[in-house]
């Protein structure tokens, strides 16, 4: 009986040690640190104790984690800095802290020129002290160090070296991060395009901070929300013929992500990053496709796919012009499902910029850069009534002449003028065009219309850095971006009615335009533009013959003139088919090889032959009017600045004006009227 009653007792004793084991295991806590400056911290936070990044952290990792904050504000990574992080108090808590896993974000007020400028040479040396000082009291920690949240051009000493250090100092921790074997975490690609998150330019709001441990916490976790495809690809698509196909999205880091391009297989792995791309070789145009993707038992699958050219058009209201308005259109679109082969992504807007004010749904998205959304679709009535009359025409003459799918994505903004379409590194490391990136709603660098619209639409915003489709950057952060990992052939764009105010700024920002979008797509992608056409405003023929000289100075680039099909009273011309197959010609010729004529005659010179004016052409076989009556619009500038009408005629292929007696002349002038 006695033994009986001692191995009960020992059983029992076993499963009581077995049982407290288990909760003690369960109890044991992940402590993370969270070391850095004042971002960390959480300065300018109502409350940082429940608003600051590691705050939010804590509450996305949950009770198996412990997150403390180590912030120190002003802090700098060098030991020689304005205030070493290595002397406060938050950095030896943190060391003894003895943590699992350490967040280190710092290197912002190194920028400042009390310490790059002197100490930069120190920078990785002090950055690799810090990470051995953690691991030497945890030999176990996993440690994370951070590219910087940025520093926006508001910054007091943002041209004046702030702007070159922060990138350097940028490049520095990548490279510290590889030589000391930790991870790195990018919390400035997510933060760059939100400035209206940043009211000082340095530090975050709460949503800023949200977006901060949001962040940090798929960095450890490695959950990215699943598996999702890069907007771009729907049913109906059309991928770029001739080019090596790119499939590309996101799943949870270290996902096996699986794809299936009709016979062809590809498995790749999700980086750290939960970033992932597929490229399947290069294919000729012809039949229908199908794309399947699966990870982690879920599948998308895309139907319907073409393979052909793919054309990018953008720009202002003139490209977004429907169809349905265009002359003819409503006949047109009720013939667009005979264009099987032409597919249409129309990347709208969800508010216009119309003249009233928005309201508090459409300002958020506005600034969470959910302006857009489309899906590609079958050119038929109903998807070609609402899309860009010159895109659609420009996509029907390529089809036909080529024989082969074009697919047209379509990211068009009514009013918006050329700075909102550029990307913000070009614009903040552009001196002649930087300044309009602070409070550009009362910069001279913006017309004043483009300025009193934003004013109505934005009439009852909360947040002084409120964004807008006018704001610089915004459309190419918001739309263009969307889209610039996916191989396309070429780019059309109509716009500058809102930037005529200024034509030598234009004159300016369309070859950076250009050279901007064409190091983003990572091809010298050939551009072809509009001429603003005819309308009675006194600067657009002063304008229009910048955008001609601009051709000259831009490679693989090509105007289509539009000024004999304008209104006098309309800025937005109905006849858009004309211009569009003007595009067409450029295309055809320069890019597709067709042996066709695509310009019209361009003046080469003039010569004085007694009182008379010689003008020789290119680009003529035959000169004559359009419509074989008098030639017109010719006038003389005289050395005194007076311009007079005058006659021409047309002899072969010169043009001969008189000159009136007694007069010099030292310009000539063609179409010289609004």
């Amino acid at each position: 009986m006695r033994t009986k009653k001692r191995n009960i007792f020992i059983v029992t004793l076993l499963l009581s040690m077995m049982l407290h084991l288990e909760i003690t295991a369960q109890q044991t806590i992940t402590k993370i640190a969270c070391i850095g400056d004042s971002v960390t911290a959480g300065y300018l936070l109502a409350n940082p104790s429940a608003e600051s990044y590691p705050s939010q952290l804590q509450i996305l990792m949950g009770n198996q984690y412990e997150v403390k904050n180590f912030g120190h504000s002003g802090a700098t990574l060098l030991k020689k800095g304005s205030t070493p992080y290595f002397k406060t108090e938050k950095c030896i808590e943190a060391i003894a802290y003895r943590p699992d896993i350490a967040i280190i974000h710092l290197g912002l007020n190194d920028t400042d020129p009390r310490n790059w400028a002197n100490y930069r040479e120190d920078f990785d040396a002090d950055y690799s002290w810090l990470i051995d000082s953690l691991r030497k009291q945890n030999p176990a920690v996993k440690i994370y160090i951070c590219k910087m949240t940025p520093i926006f051009n508001e910054h007091p000493r943002f041209k004046s070296g702030t702007r070159d250090w922060f990138w350097q100092i940028q490049e520095h921790i990548s490279s510290i991060a590889k030589a000391n074997k930790v991870s790195l975490i990018d919390l400035h690609e997510k933060l760059y395009n939100r400035p209206d998150l940043f009211p000082d330019a340095l530090h975050p709001t709460k949503e800023g901070a949200t977006i901060l441990a949001q962040t940090v916490y798929g960095n450890i976790t490695k959950d990215f929300g699943g598996l999702q495809l890069a907007p771009v690809f729907t049913d109906n698509m059309v991928l770029q013929r001739d080019q090596p196909i790119l499939i590309y999205g996101n799943a949870n880091g270290g996902k096996n992500v699986e794809i299936a391009f009709d016979n062809q297989k590809k498995n790749v792995i999700a980086n750290e990053y939960g970033k992932w791309k597929a490229a399947f070789p290069a294919m000729k145009s012809g039949g229908t496709h199908q794309i399947t993707i699966a990870s982690n038992g879920k599948n998308i699958v895309l139907k319907n796919i073409l393979i052909g050219d793919v054309w990018f058009c953008s720009g202002q209201s003139n490209m977004e012009f429907t169809l349905e308005k265009s002359e003819n259109g409503i006949a047109e679109v009720k013939k667009a499902l005979n264009n099987k082969t032409l597919r249409l992504f129309n990347y709208k807007a969800i508010e216009e910029t119309d003249d009233k004010a928005w309201d508090s749904i459409t300002l958020q998205k506005t600034n969470q850069l959910q302006y857009f959304s489309g899906k590609w679709a079958v050119s038929d009535s109903i998807s070609a009534k609402d899309f860009s009359a010159i895109a659609y025409y420009f996509g029907k003459n390529i089809a036909q002449e080529e024989n082969v799918p074009i697919g047209l994505i379509q990211v068009a903004v009514g009013g918006s003028p050329i700075e909102s379409w550029i990307d913000r590194y070009t614009f903040e490391h552009d001196d002649k065009i930087v300044d309009a990136l602070t409070n550009w709603r009362k910069s001279d660098f913006i017309m004043p219309w483009v300025r009193s619209r934003a004013d109505v639409n934005l009439k009852d915003a909360k947040n002084p850095k409120q964004r807008h489709p006018y704001s610089p950057c915004y459309n190419f952060e918001a739309g263009v971006s969307n889209f610039t990992n996916f191989p396309i052939k070429g780019i059309i764009w109509y716009q500058g009615e809102s930037n005529a105010h200024n034509i030598e700024l234009y004159e300016h920002l369309m070859p950076v335009l250009v050279q901007s979008w064409r190091q983003a797509w990572g091809a010298s992608l050939p551009f072809y533009y509009v001429q603003l056409s005819s309308i009675d405003r006194p600067t657009w023929p002063l304008f229009r013959d910048a955008q001609n000289r601009i051709q000259k100075q831009i490679p693989n680039s090509g105007m289509a003139v539009s000024m004999d099909y304008g209104d006098a009273t309309n800025v937005h011309p109905i006849r858009k088919k004309q211009i569009a197959d003007r595009l067409a010609l450029l295309a055809l010729k320069n890019t597709y090889g067709k042996a066709i004529i695509a310009n019209g005659p361009q003046a080469v010179k003039a010569i004085q032959k007694g009182e008379k004016i010689l003008i020789s052409f290119s680009n003529a076989k035959q000169l004559s009017t359009a419509n074989k009556k008098e030639l017109i619009g010719f006038e003389l500038v005289t050395e005194k600045g007076f311009r007079i009408e005058s006659s021409a005629t047309i002899i072969g292929n010169e043009v001969r004006i008189q000159i009136p007696k007694d007069e010099k002349i030292k310009t000539i002038l063609y179409a010289w009227k609004p």
